[in-house]
């Protein structure tokens, strides 16, 4: 393994398949009692005739419904502080609108999340052109990524935990990337309500990862209108400009003094308008923030984000050296949302943990390669509070 790419030990959550349906039930609160066991149904067909299924968990509160198609998280309601549950996240009502105008909503992003410059990285003496689907860049694996894909959905029960196992295979050459990849993902909803995401991959030729998960967040509630008001705080004293194409220019910039300083909670809204070069560029947010932890054994505290009108809080935990914090500055209502209404720009925000993106052509970033004989593990955790 690269000396400088140190994946997290921290095993995958064991498998222990339960049965796939239940009859009606509650969600149990923090009690260690197990959850309410995954039920699937059928979420509509792709148009080769592909089914795709839609999986519904609960447990300590938490609501969660994942569909096969790209690991997407649809839905995920949470109480407020008055105990009244909301969906806080964006998506589609069809998988119609999904294969069609997704802007990644709620999906599971590989082989590489983010963006590499031009499409193209060498690794080991050899040049790959990848697919290119940001102008002249990939991102987030290109065209027909992870996120486009049918993935095969185990559900389990463990203890007082509920989820689901989700596998696909990445063949070799797929999007231009070497090496067969096989991944697992796992979703795990304790019992306290935190939704937990491992990852694991292996490959057979040397290649590069990085998955991440693409949830846009409104905790205020999915379509309620803007996040600017929520607060958010990120442990982070550095962060990766980028160049007019979003690409990192490789400097590790300090924060401080700038629009960029989220090392304690500020309203999102408050230097989201300062014209600094980086925003006028991105249209508001969309950079990778350097935390301060780098790469850890275990998933150490992030990030928080408050909504402050319904006490809704995301604590965010994760073992990886990056989070992308993207303001949802494309969003410009044209997409309608499972609550019928539509999403306009800032009507919600990404926190994507990973490495930095376009690691693969800056030998001073954490390495992404992953070589034969070696398991690429990363787990994410979100706590959710009010």
């Amino acid at each position: 393994m690269e000396l400088n790419r140190r994946t997290v030990i921290a095993g995958a959550a064991a498998a222990g398949i339960a049965a796939t349906t239940l009859g009606t039930g509650t969600a149990q609160a923090a009690t260690g009692s197990p959850g309410r066991k995954p039920v699937r149904e059928l979420f509509g067909k792709l148009a080769d005739g592909t089914k795709v299924h839609r999986w519904s968990l609960e447990n300590g509160g938490t609501r969660l419904k994942v569909l096969s198609y790209g690991g997407v998280v649809q839905t995920l309601e949470i109480p407020d502080r008055h105990g009244r549950h909301a969906n806080v996240v964006a998506g589609f009502d069809t998988i119609d609108d999904y294969v069609a105008k997704s802007p990644y909503f709620g999906a599971l992003i590989g082989r590489y999340g983010n963006r590499i410059g031009k499409g193209t990285f060498t690794l080991d003496g050899k040049s790959y052109q990848l697919s290119v689907n940001d102008g002249v860049n990939s991102l987030h694996g290109g065209a027909q990524g992870f996120d486009k894909h049918v993935w095969d959905v185990e559900p389990f029960t463990r203890g007082s935990d509920v989820g689901l196992h989700l596998h696909y295979t990445s063949v070799d050459g797929e999007m231009g990337y070497p090496g067969t990849l096989r991944t697992k993902v796992t979703y795990t909803l304790g019992r306290h309500g935190e939704w937990r995401i491992d990852y694991e991959a292996t490959t057979d030729r040397a290649t590069v990862v990085n998955l991440t998960s693409h949830v846009y967040w409104n905790l205020a509630g999915e379509g309620s209108g803007t996040i600017e008001d929520h607060e958010l705080r990120i442990a982070a004293s550095r962060y990766t400009p980028t160049d007019s194409g979003l690409i990192p220019t490789g400097e590790l910039a300090g924060v401080a003094g700038t629009p960029f300083d989220f090392r304690h909670a500020k309203p999102i809204g408050r230097d989201i308008r300062a014209g600094h070069e980086q925003q006028v560029q991105a249209k508001g947010y969309d950079h990778n923030w350097v935390l301060d932890k780098g790469i850890t054994a275990k998933p150490e505290h992030v990030a928080t984000l408050r909504d402050p009108r319904s006490g809704r809080t995301l604590k965010i935990a994760t073992d990886q050296p990056g989070l992308q914090f993207y303001s949802g500055n494309f969003l410009d209502g044209t997409l309608t949302g499972t609550g019928g209404r539509t999403y306009r720009q800032g009507d919600a925000l990404c926190l994507e943990t990973q490495h930095f993106p376009d690691s693969p052509n800056h030998a001073a970033f954490p390495s992404t390669v992953l070589r034969p004989g070696q398991t690429y593990r990363t787990t994410t955790i979100h706590t959710f509070g009010s």
